[in-house]
């Protein structure tokens, strides 16, 4: 339901997917003269100035095939001084399948799309091993460990929230925000802290959340730590390893929430876990599977390893 203007480069076969996408509606704005890149110093800004004065529109894509630099698109982008523009997502596909074999032939590209994008979808998934699929997603990391890295089959996500992974609204590190906020708000509950007033009691635990450690007191040193997997698990091994959490032998574990595809279903399973006690339950789709953990003195390599060991 948005105004949408694509803008795209065909690199080999001029105007094939321009003739699929007019048959949906869908007007574009073809450039045609060879490789974006070549492009982007007058003919990309012309184009783009042209569609927003021309259409105005309330969203453009542009889409540069493989061999177009990402970061020529946003410097490009940046030029044009409009104040009503601005870059909302940079994503870029990488072929699960073939992720190593494009990074040693095409490095120089592949390493540019990866490492500007802040959002990487990987295709094919359906078609490699969740082992074949790690490796990608290391391969991956070693050029962009900031990118969120859809590792899930899209054709399984819904538009709506496919665009909300790539606009990076449910990444890693909104889920630790999410679990610290929760965590605050159920301590709250359970005593009222004050700047200035430090009698708490020992079911308190109040206290500043970053994303790293944080301190309360000299005595109190709480740690959110989070993980990203392609690792599917069944119930009864998440339930194995929510029991292990509450052990001891992995530090003092006070919350722990997650998203994880199912290996034992068709949907994935999302968790709760409240110092001991812990809920699973089916949901749908999410863009790769995660989870956090908030406590002190947390082992989390024992806890990683665990979670990948059983």
């Amino acid at each position: 339901n948005e105004k949408v203007v694509l803008i795209e480069n065909e690199f080999g076969q001029i105007g094939i997917d321009g003739s699929f996408l007019k048959e949906a509606g869908v007007e574009i704005k073809e450039i045609n003269s060879g490789c974006i890149c070549c492009s982007l110093v007058g003919d990309f800004e012309k184009s783009l100035k042209e569609v927003i004065s021309t259409y105005n529109p309330e969203r453009i894509i542009i889409e540069p095939s493989g061999v177009g630099k990402l970061s020529d698109i946003v410097n490009a982008v940046k030029k044009i001084h409009d104040e009503d523009l601005h870059i909302n997502i940079l994503c870029t596909v990488v072929d699960g399948a073939k992720a190593k074999l494009h990074f040693n032939n095409f490095g120089e590209f592949f390493k540019n799309q990866v490492e500007t994008a802040s959002s990487i979808v990987v295709a094919k998934v359906d078609k490699i091993s969740e082992e074949k699929l790690a490796q990608t997603v290391e391969i991956i990391k070693d050029v962009n460990d900031n990118a969120s890295i859809i590792t899930t089959n899209i054709s399984e996500l819904n538009g709506n929230d496919l665009l909300e992974f790539l606009e990076e609204k449910t990444t890693l590190s909104h889920l630790i925000e999410e679990v610290e906020h929760e965590h605050h708000h159920e301590h709250d509950e359970e005593c009222c802290c004050h700047e200035h007033h430090h009698e708490h009691d020992e079911h308190c635990c109040c206290h500043e959340h970053h994303h790293d450690h944080h301190h309360h007191d000299a005595d109190e040193v709480f740690t959110s730590w989070g993980l990203e997997t392609v690792k599917s698990i069944s119930k009864e091994e998440l339930s194995s390893f929510l029991d292990n959490l509450s052990t001891g032998d992995y530090g003092l574990i006070l919350r722990s929430k997650g998203i994880l595809k199912a290996s034992d279903n068709d949907l994935w399973y999302y968790f709760d876990y409240v110092s001991g006690d812990y809920e699973i339950r089916l949901g749908n789709p999410s863009y790769t599977g995660r989870f956090v953990v908030i406590g002190s003195e947390l082992h989390t390599h024992k806890i990683e390893e665990l979670f990948y060991k059983g």
